[in-house]
């Protein structure tokens, strides 16, 4: 079964999903092998591998992971070079919520015949940047603005855009490090207009912006900046998400 599959499997199911994000960049050597134990004993549903500015080899971290631990493993590149052949699947992410170019289409042109020749499974996912609360390394790598967190209409429309432009998913994150997660109300609004799975991150710091997020309507709930500096939270992230 392809990874976009098992996610809309599980979506149909109204099965949520947690998937731990991990920075090649911040995540290397003793800690890498600290996170791989504890996925190890938690099983998120997903690992994701990249970053907006990562500077670290992204093929290393994969194929440890790939030897070490049988959650699926997802490609999130902030750019063509962050591409591993090792990995399961791979976000082609399209940043609909603002208008630089290179990011909507440019890179894909890049790194999609390269990416067809090793037959890697790609994931059409509209991303869009939220606003929470402060400057992100998303925003100043992309050059874009956020949406900001209140206009509510503007998410919905980016996000219905996106999928009859044929997305398959759509993406919402406040960035790594936010200090506010996305709107339980905007996740409603969101998910009332799209029939594609929603993925949401950025500022998802405690259990309760967890159960929040799922019970809003997110099918997917990624965290990573979090669990660099707490670990342990992993098992709480991992009840909730059972029992959403």
């Amino acid at each position: 079964m392809s990874i976009y599959s098992h996610i809309l499997q599980n979506t149909n199911r109204h099965h949520k999903m947690l998937a731990l994000l991990i920075d090649p960049d911040k995540c290397r050597d003793k800690d890498l092998e600290k996170q791989t134990h504890l996925i190890n004993i938690y099983h998120p549903e997903l690992i994701l591998v990249g970053g907006s500015l990562t500077t670290q080899p992204v093929d290393p971290v994969v194929e440890y992971l790939k030897q070490h631990t049988d959650v699926p493993v997802v490609l999130y590149p902030g750019h063509p070079s962050q591409v591993s052949y090792k990995a399961d699947a791979l976000l082609f992410l399209s940043m609909i919520s603002g208008r630089n170019a290179e990011l909507l289409i440019g890179a894909h042109v890049t790194a999609a015949p390269a990416i067809r020749q090793n037959r890697l499974e790609t994931i059409p996912t509209g991303y869009m940047l939220i606003d929470g609360g402060s400057p992100t390394s998303v925003e100043y790598i992309s050059q874009t603005r956020p949406i900001p967190a209140e206009k509510n209409d503007i998410a919905v429309a980016t996000a219905m855009a996106g999928e009859m432009l044929g997305l398959r998913m759509i993406y919402m994150d406040a960035g790594s490090g936010a200090k506010n997660a996305i709107s339980a109300d905007m996740i409603r609004r969101v998910k009332e207009h799209l029939q594609s799975p929603l993925m949401i991150g950025g500022g998802i710091n405690t259990p309760e912006k967890l159960k929040a997020a799922f019970s809003a309507g997110a099918d997917i709930v990624v965290v990573g900046n979090v669990l660099e500096k707490d670990p342990t939270l992993l098992k709480q992230f991992t009840e909730i998400t059972a029992q959403s």
